[in-house]
């Protein structure tokens, strides 16, 4: 995702930026992480109990350990998945492991600010893999103090230690010393000044394994807390009315009635920001303070606004498609043109142009935007389900002016992300509320503010191009986008940079094709955009794969033969987009026949049932999807198999990477049946699940199998590998059962009004 929160670096955490923090005073070893002491203050090292900086670890008196969670958890599984990291290196037993949350750690240094607790944030499936080798030296660290703590006191060398888990073990005096009893000893040790060996992965006894996600009781349970069960003592309750149209503004507001409704305290106009300028926070609007968030629900509903329409009053998505096809009969932005390809189409045997189409769409988390802000003379405390907590700090710090190290953001489990906590305008608009009344202000969106108030998934229009030679090799390739850009209104990005977010110039079928261009028209609309789950890759991995599908039909090739043959003729070679650094097709080529054989692909099946496949590239990771469905006479859609797969390396937590397979593969499909947000006169027209029908459990098949294939010890993220195949598998089915060919999404009733009347 491009909206990418602040992620530690190695430039920024070096091996050497291992901190030990000494006793604490229940005991307990501290481990942390961030910084080398020369950046630090001299207050924010000293040994004492105030000290904060780069906790990870405590190993209390009777061996159970407590490892910090840095991340925001979003329903990935990265709370789990980052402890586990430093159990296994820490040599401790999973059952004895707790979980705590940190807050935001950033410290000011003499050139602005840094992590104490590294960076924190995820998006863009950048969790695990930002963590992975961070996490494991805290681990390995940790056990090697405890180690040498343990030498000095049996006078030996280190090397005649060992670890078993939560003990050290000293063979040749035949002692055991638990990790509780060293814990005063080791956490006086300097930290070492090197990075430490770390495990082989064939000795990982916690990594690798399946472990029940932390939290998942309290979950199951009712015990979780969320963001939007922030409660404090005092705390008012507000809800904002927003421009009903895009980029609207308020003209005249008259709060006499709302104030009158029981329980209201008070009303807040809020100044949105500009047309055309970057989002502080969405639309400008008016906010109502109440006892209670019904009473300001009710109050929201008394007021009395006059609103300037402003601009894009007319904004619709209908005139938008017909701009975008306007706009493909002229020529574009050619971002990338790999060898003739002009020369390459005029020698072609076969063209083939086909168009697609990819709706907007809203995030739609169960758990709506909330926000708890407290702003005093000197400090502001956020409390925000939040996938960029630093980024609530600088939206906090933006409305306040207060300095960033006076802001405290805890960061509460989230109900749903999948990219729309990435931006903070709801931090922004509780900030300001609480900044106006002086109160401690619980911000609260409704269902409906939430689906017409979103950064949406960018819509677009692709044209494909190709031409083929007389033996149906693909010898040229093009890709045509009118779009509306998810980068439009982004702080400093010129316009000719705005294709960057939605075409991929390293995405397959490069270098499988020598003759590639890639042209980019960028449509305006005043709708908001932003990073939706794997982004561009959810329409690129369409019309890609749908094309191919396409290509292979009209040349009366079999489309796996085809997609194989193109992954063939394409190496491993260097990858500069989303997932990056390197894309190697051959590891997607064998996820694509491990699927093709499960699902049996190529076996007769009966008039009506078919097989789609897909596959994609994606945040480093390979994924590839493999449906059968049955279509009946009266367009009635069945999905009866569903094979799903998935290559991330090392899968840490298989658990969660299996989830996140199934979510993703359920969330792609899910849009792919049903979901577009629309716009008429300005206004987005949809407001809930009645307009925005998520795909309900009964869609989906019980033969729903996923597989994680391994393929070397480096992991990646999965939490969004697993959609962009899963919508071309689909219509690649639902054409091999029906004949009808899907090009335009959501399905919706396209199946129906192609059956013959």
């Amino acid at each position: 995702m491009s909206a990418r929160p602040e992620q530690h670096t190695p430039e920024n955490v070096g091996r050497r930026s291992f901190l030990v923090s000494g006793l604490c005073t229940t005991g307990a070893l501290l481990v942390g992480v961030p910084l080398g002491r020369s950046q630090l203050q001299a207050s924010e090292i000293g040994a004492d109990a105030t000290r904060q900086i780069g906790f990870f670890i405590t190993i209390k008196p009777d061996g159970k350990v407590v490892i910090g969670s840095n991340q925001p958890e979003i329903g990935q599984g990265v709370r789990t998945a980052l402890p586990m990291l430093v159990a296994e290196e820490l040599d401790v037993a999973w059952e004895n492991v707790s979980v705590t949350s940190m807050p935001l750690g950033i410290v000011k240094t003499e050139d602005g600010y840094t992590w104490k607790y590294g960076g924190q944030g995820v998006g863009g499936s950048t969790g695990l893999t930002s963590n992975f080798d961070f996490m494991r030296q805290v681990g390995a660290q940790a056990r090697q103090l405890l180690i040498q703590a343990a030498a000095r006191r049996l006078n030996v060398e280190p090397e005649a230690c060992h670890t078993e888990p939560g003990v050290v073990v000293c063979t040749d005096q035949q002692v055991t010393l638990p990790y509780g009893e060293l814990v005063a000893d080791a956490s006086a040790l300097a930290l070492p000044s090197e990075d430490v060996p770390l495990k082989a992965k064939a000795a990982y006894q916690i990594v690798g394994r399946r472990q029940t996600n932390v939290g998942t009781l309290d979950i199951i349970t009712g015990k979780a807390r969320y963001g939007i069960d922030t409660q404090r003592p005092d705390m008012r309750y507000a809800v904002v009315a927003r421009s009903p149209t895009l980029n609207g503004r308020v003209k005249k507001v008259d709060a006499a009635e709302a104030l009158k409704t029981p329980g209201v305290l008070k009303v807040v106009q809020l100044e949105g920001p500009q047309v055309g300028e970057p989002y502080n926070i969405l639309a400008s609007g008016v906010a109502v303070v109440a006892e209670s968030t019904w009473a300001a629900m009710q109050g929201r509903e008394a007021l009395r606004i006059d609103w300037d329409e402003g601009p894009n009053a007319t904004d619709s998505t209908d005139v938008f498609w017909a701009e975008n096809h306007e706009a493909l009969k002229g020529q574009g932005q050619v971002v990338l043109d790999d060898g003739d390809f002009d020369t390459a189409m005029k020698s072609a045997s076969t063209v083939l142009t086909r168009r697609y189409e990819v709706p907007f769409v809203s995030h739609a988390p169960l758990e709506p935007q909330n926000c708890f802000a407290h702003v005093t003379e000197h400090r502001c405390e956020v409390v925000a389900p939040t996938q960029s907590p630093a980024g609530a700090s600088r939206a906090a710090a933006a409305v306040t002016g207060l300095p960033r190290e006076n802001i405290h953001v805890e960061i509460s489990r989230s109900g749903g992300g999948f990219g729309r906590r990435l931006s903070n305008d709801y931090v922004s608009e509780a900030v300001m509320i609480s900044q106006e009344t002086g109160w401690p202000i619980k911000l609260q969106w409704t269902r409906e503010d939430d689906m017409q108030n979103d950064f949406y998934r960018p819509a677009g229009l692709h044209e494909l191009t190709a031409g083929m030679d007389k033996t149906g090799g693909v010898t040229a390739w093009s890709q045509r986008l009118a779009s509306a850009s998810k980068y439009y209104r982004r702080p400093n990005m010129p316009d000719e940079n705005l294709w960057q977010a939605e075409l991929y110039v390293d995405d397959f079928p490069r270098a499988a094709v020598e003759n590639l261009r890639l042209e980019y028209f960028h449509h305006a609309i005043g709708l908001p955009r932003g990073s939706w789950r794997a982004p561009a890759h959810t329409a690129n991995a369409f019309v890609i794969q749908s094309f191919i599908d396409e290509l292979a039909h009209e040349s009366g090739q079999d489309p796996l033969a085809l997609r194989l043959a193109l992954l063939e003729r394409g190496g491993e070679r260097p990858y500069s987009n989303h997932g990056g650094p390197r894309f190697n097709p051959a590891r997607l080529a064998k996820l694509t026949r491990f699927v093709a054989d499960r699902i049996g692909y190529g076996q007769s099946r009966p008039a009506g049932q078919g097989v789609g496949i897909a596959t994609h590239f994606t945040f480093g990771g390979y994924a590839a999807h493999a449906i059968e469905v049955a279509v009946d006479a009266d367009g009635g859609l069945e999905l009866r198999r569903i094979v799903a797969a998935i290559d991330c390396g090392l899968a840490v937590h298989p658990s969660a990477v299996e989830a996140q397979l199934q979510g993703g593969t359920i969330d792609g499909i899910s849009t792919a049946l049903g979901l577009e947000i629309t716009v008429r006169d300005g206004r987005v027209q949809q407001t809930n699940f009645d307009a925005y029908p998520l795909a309900k459990i009964a869609t989906f098949p019980v033969n729903f199998e996923s597989h994680i294939l391994p393929f070397d010890d480096t992991p990646t993220g999965v939490g969004e590998m697993g959609i962009p195949s899963a919508a071309p598998a689909l219509t690649n089915a639902i054409y091999a059962a029906s004949g009808v060919r899907i090009r335009q999404l959501p399905i919706g009733d396209q199946l129906v009004r192609a059956r013959p009347a």
